[in-house]
């Protein structure tokens, strides 16, 4: 095999493990700020906001 050969081989297989790590590292920050957001959502007081229109008429049948 020849050397180009044997080097644009390694090359190639240097791009790809690059690549991986890079988008490993991307979608592990992406985690990260997904699981803050949550435990951020979990720590707010959510007061429970009455319907709009539920319990404002009652029908009744005589």
């Amino acid at each position: 095999m020849e050397l180009n050969a044997m080097m644009a081989s390694q090359l190639r297989s240097l791009q790809s493990t690059v690549q991986m790590s890079v988008m490993n590292k991307a979608l592990s920050m992406n985690a990260n700020v997904v699981t803050d957001l949550l435990q951020g959502m979990d720590n707010q007081s959510v007061q429970a906001v009455a319907h709009p229109h539920k319990g404002q008429t009652v029908d009744l049948k005589a």
